[in-house]
């Protein structure tokens, strides 16, 4: 006995001593996801109310699912989330085609050569949000900007600004810092299959084209769909890009013109926290909803 308690005691404070390294991230979750959402549960049951016109004294009301019910049948809201909806359905295969190319690039150059380039691509993103969104804003601008006169010199007219083009900048944008992150986490999964699953290929006669697209692709399924839940996760909660867009041109980016601006006009500029949290959830829900069933279509084993 006396042989064995000795592993098996050490073998517990090793595990405590691993699980003790999850304590941040738990607490982290907690306080700023599991917290936010628990408040925002409670505020969307209840409801501000005034009497009289208007001007008297605000009661909090226990409003039950009225707010998620209005929230259901708010028009603006759900044409903002078809806007993004529509935004996502054609940037992310993009981005994701971009992604994946680039990685096999990277896959077949030598290592020295690919190392030269990973982390030139991956700056974008390493770049803050809102610092590349100032930039591209500046980028895009037909007074001061240098893209504007320089499509003028070969004749191209082009107003980044306008109701034409604001999807185009905004996922230009969202390209630029996107890209690089999914590379390399594609490029990550590449690199951990055996290299003599493709030598058996290429002595088969398989042209390097053939190899990645029947052997390369296929192995790093779970990578893409890991990137793609990322990117609709993130795509429908845009918010920043938009928001400092609308500084520009307030009346093509208007205040509800993605879901996040329309919640965020709802809580901080007519101050109905209690809507705005309905609309939250019901957001959340969507997302959730929406990379469920992705995940579950994209993640079904091979039949054969």
């Amino acid at each position: 006995m006396a042989i064995t308690a000795g592993p098996r005691a050490w073998r517990r404070t090793a595990a405590l001593q691993g699980a003790s390294f999850t304590v941040p991230f738990f607490l982290g979750f907690v306080l700023f996801s599991v917290v936010p959402v628990v408040l925002a549960l409670r505020e969307s049951l209840f409801t501000q109310r005034s009497s009289g016109l208007g001007f008297g004294p605000k009661t909090i009301e226990f409003a039950g699912l009225d707010n998620f019910l209005r929230g259901l049948a708010d028009a603006k809201f759900w044409a903002g989330m078809g806007r993004v909806g529509l935004f996502a359905a054609i940037s992310i295969p993009l981005i994701q085609v971009v992604s994946v190319v680039m990685a096999l690039l990277l896959d077949a150059a030598s290592r020295r050569v690919a190392a030269r380039f990973r982390l030139p691509l991956l700056i974008p993103y390493m770049i803050p949000g809102i610092v590349a969104t100032l930039i591209w804003i500046y980028l895009y601008s037909p007074d001061v900007g240098p893209l504007t006169p320089f499509l003028a010199l070969l004749g191209i007219d082009a107003d980044f600004y306008s109701g034409e083009l604001i999807w185009v900048s905004i996922g230009n944008l969202m390209a630029w810092g996107a890209i690089g992150f999914n590379m390399l986490i594609v490029y990550a999964d590449l690199q951990s299959v055996p290299r003599e699953i493709f030598e058996s290929a290429r002595v088969d006669g398989a042209s390097e084209l053939r190899v990645a697209w029947s052997i390369k692709v296929p192995m790093i399924r779970r990578s893409l769909v890991l990137t793609t839940v990322l990117s609709i996760i993130g795509t429908l909660q845009i918010f920043s890009d938009p928001m400092l867009f609308r500084s520009m041109t307030p009346e093509t980016v208007t205040r509800d013109f993605t879901p996040i601006m329309a919640i965020y006009d709802w809580a901080f500029a007519q101050g109905d926290f209690n809507y705005a949290a309905a609309l939250s959830i019901i957001l959340a829900l969507v997302v959730g909803a929406a990379s469920a069933v992705f995940y579950r279509l994209t993640n079904k084993a091979p039949t054969s």
